[in-house]
């Protein structure tokens, strides 16, 4: 296991993590941060202490929810120091199935207004909300990485998600009445 080499002080396996990982990180950090330079800063310093911390690093335990819980926690701490609350803006990019032909042009504005329409929806979410969401769906981490990543029970994420999911419903069918 790549994280078990890392442990053992291998730095060729540590750096093959921080390739591996960096992207779905960033993606993190910027949804909590929510500002692409605290975002960039957050997930560099939190694979810095990640590293330092990888002598404590629960042996066979999954990386990914780890280094995310690191990251998130990372990335909330600069949010809070600095202040800065941006609008979430996430890139949906619809990727045709293998084989289909490329989306029309009306079809690829729908699928772009129907994203943004959806991250702003998540975006009135509560943080703890939306990264419940955010994590299990637009990450698609398991209920069991999410808790992990999150640093929450099982049974806690099992119902933030329920609620939270129900208060994403609303803020989409409040939007969809107010564009009708």
């Amino acid at each position: 296991m790549l994280a078990d080499r890392a442990r053992d002080g291998d730095v060729d396996a540590y750096e093959e993590l921080v390739r591996r990982y960096r992207g779905l990180a960033f993606r993190v950090a910027w949804l909590v941060a929510r500002d692409r330079s605290e975002a960039e800063d957050a997930v560099q310093e939190a694979f810095v202490k990640a590293y330092h911390a990888m002598a404590g690093f629960r042996r066979g335990a999954p990386f990914r929810p780890w280094i995310l819980q690191i990251v998130a926690n990372e990335a909330r701490n600069r949010a809070r120091a600095s202040r800065r609350r941006e609008a979430l803006r996430l890139r949906v990019a619809s990727v045709a199935a293998s084989g289909d032909a490329a989306p029309s042009p009306e079809a690829a504005t729908l699928a772009h207004d129907e994203a943004q329409i959806l991250l702003r929806a998540l975006d009135e979410l509560r943080e703890e909300d939306r990264l419940v969401v955010a994590y299990r769906y637009l990450f698609e981490l398991s209920e069991a990485e999410t808790a992990d990543a999150l640093g929450l029970p099982a049974g806690t994420v099992k119902s933030r998600l329920s609620r939270a999911l129900v208060k994403l419903r609303t803020h989409l069918v409040a939007s969809q009445g107010a564009t009708a």
